[in-house]
């Protein structure tokens, strides 16, 4: 799958493609589900389950029970100190996939065959001519996207964990497909110094500027702190191209040797145009000013990088945001048919070959349980002693029996030993392509503030924050990005909300009227369900508190995760901090801080 002519025949083909996946949804599933249970029958985990050896599709649910993380990491952890992978799956590993921890808890190590990463390098593929058969023009020019590695980690088996987007920026079908149509070289995207390899792909897309058609990022959280890094170093930038100079502190000799060929000459007109559009002290529409042929702004929007949209949509001038794909480090999901659907509005459908898919049933609130079963297994017992509470979850459904306007929590069973895994992402069912679901992203399930009996999720947060904003938009006041923790260290414990603002017309700290900050905090207050308000009413949580952060502070936050592992494509800013580090690292930020009403119940 890596050479040109394949990746030329996905291209040629890939509406057929698509149009026969989603057409043959429920035969594919059953196909593929058979398949991994055939080849798979003399592993170590499913003979538990098949004692037997009637491993047929029939008996899978009945027999296999519904995992999460912690219940396969030992059979993962003997593969990584080298034992033999069969434990799991009977094709050899090849890698682990590291996954960034930063949305909802600590990094994981998902295993990888040659077949399974070779078929999730075809979604982007489609992703890529989806787009160029929904938005006119993005044939006629260049990408310019930023993309970023980590370095990776042998285990002691010797095979190498990484993340999947290091994997894949090293493949063959990357270099001979995407990267061709991409501004930045090879060698900067690859550089392990992320300071050094932003700096060349800005300059990079500066100098290309006439050429870019479409911007973007794998996250919108990576887009905005680009433009962060733009804002801080565009003189520095101007005068390498006024020059023809590079900064002599990019010292990456793959980088200095990529830039050689781009950076050929002095172009002082150039960098004067560019110094005039960012001298502006509004930088409104800033993205349009510099790449003036930008059809479209690719990022994923949806989830937690939600709270990214007002500040995209400020800096891209009316460009549309385009939310292509959504998946996790165990499995691809689907991608976006309706690149120019608004943001909130976007559904992905699901890819049928991707793996195994499951939904839990979960309430219309997107949280919670309903219909209720116990999990049948050893492994689902083990994982419930710890807390002396049985293990229930609702009634798993198949892809051809979701129902339209219900919410699902993800379980994918994969070609690289995951059965029946929890992934822990709930979507929303919003529609059928053809015979495949679908969806969209509503949030990582138990990501929540929980002081009492209250459990606040992120949907939760996101839709009390959001109607909070609207006090401070008519101020000329812009929410750049939030997060939250419950701080329990006093009696009673708060929940406490940390915010960057900005002016819409300059990086300036807004002047924060006390007025307005607490009734920002009682409209929080106010949007939470009512068994937080009877809690706070009764004295049981005390008034939520705000914490005013000053401009870029999250960008400090972010190089504390990626500090810790996480890679800058993949960061996604957590809803609620576990981390007493990185709360540290906010309040050391913070420039105000608020509270709610404490007679508001």
């Amino acid at each position: 799958m890596a050479g040109e002519k394949e990746i030329k025949e996905i291209y040629d083909n890939g509406m057929k493609i698509l149009e026969e996946l989603t057409s043959n949804a429920y035969e594919i599933q059953e196909q593929m589900l058979e398949e991994i249970l055939i080849r798979n029958a003399g592993t170590e985990y499913l003979s538990r389950f098949f004692v037997h050896g009637q491993n047929h599709k029939q008996n899978f649910k009945a027999n296999v029970p519904i995992v999460t993380y912690e219940d396969i990491k030992p059979y993962i952890d003997r593969i990584a100190n080298g034992e033999t992978s069969s434990i799991l799956f009977a094709d050899p590993i090849t890698q682990f996939i590291q996954s960034t921890g930063t949305s909802g808890g600590k990094p994981k190590l998902i295993p990888m065959t040659a077949e399974s990463f070779e078929k999730r390098m075809v979604k982007p593929l489609l992703v890529d001519l989806v787009m160029k058969k929904c938005i006119s023009g993005l044939d006629q020019g260049k990408s310019f996207y930023l993309f970023f590695v980590k370095p990776e980690m042998e285990t002691p088996s010797g095979l190498m964990a990484s993340l999947y987007t290091t994997s894949y920026f090293k493949t063959q079908i990357f270099k001979n497909g995407l990267a061709k149509f991409c501004t930045s070289p090879i060698d900067t995207i690859l550089c392990l110094d992320n300071k050094q390899s932003m700096y060349c792909q800005l300059l990079t897309g500066l100098l290309l500027r006439d050429e870019v058609v479409r911007i973007g990022s794998s996250f919108a959280s990576v887009l905005a702190r680009s433009i962060k890094f733009l804002e801080d170093y565009w003189k520095e930038l101007c005068s390498n191209i006024r020059t023809g100079f590079l900064s002599d502190w990019i010292a990456d000799p793959a980088c200095r040797n990529a830039m050689s060929s781009i950076l050929t000459r002095p172009e002082p007109e150039l960098a004067d145009l560019i110094q005039q559009i960012c001298e502006d002290k509004s930088w409104e529409g800033i993205i349009k000013e510099l790449w003036p042929e930008v059809k479209c702004i690719s990022s994923i929007v949806t989830g937690s990088m939600s709270q990214y949209i007002p500040l995209l949509e400020f800096y891209g001038g009316g460009i549309p945001l385009v939310s292509p794909n959504c998946g996790s480090s165990e499995a691809c999901f689907g991608i976006n048919l309706k690149p120019l659907s608004k943001p909130f509005d976007v559904s992905y459908t699901i890819l049928p070959n991707m793996a195994y898919f499951e939904f839990l049933p979960v309430n219309n609130d997107g949280g919670g349980k309903s219909r209720e079963f116990k999990l049948r297994g050893a492994s689902a017992t083990e994982s419930s002693e710890s807390t002396n509470e049985t293990t229930t979850v609702n009634k798993p459904v198949d892809l051809a029996n979701v129902k339209i306007g219900r919410y699902y929590e993800v379980v994918v069973t994969t070609l690289a030993g995951l059965y029946r895994y929890r992934v822990g992402d709930v979507l929303k069912v919003t529609g059928f392509y053809n015979k495949s679901p679908q969806f969209q992203f509503v949030e990582r399930q138990n990501v929540v503030l929980s002081i009492d009996l209250d459990k606040t999720t992120e949907v939760d947060l996101s839709k009390a924050i959001t109607k909070a904003k609207l006090v401070l938009e008519p101020l000329g006041i812009m929410l750049t990005t939030y997060s939250s923790y419950a701080d329990t260290s006093l009696t009673p414990g708060r929940y406490v909300l940390f915010w960057e603002l900005k002016m819409k017309g300059s990086n300036d700290l807004p002047k924060l009227d006390a007025k307005i900050m607490e009734e920002c905090c009682g409209i929080v207050e106010e949007s939470f369900d009512f068994t937080y308000k009877s809690l706070r009413k009764g004295g049981v949580i005390s008034a939520l508190e705000l914490r005013v952060v000053k401009h870029g502070t999250f960008d400090e936050l972010m190089d504390f995760y990626v500090s810790k592992g996480a890679s800058i494509s993949q960061y996604k800013p957590p809803c609620c901090l576990k981390s007493e580090e990185a709360v540290k690292i906010l309040n050391l930020g913070m420039v105000g801080t608020f509270f709610s009403p404490k007679t508001m119940f």
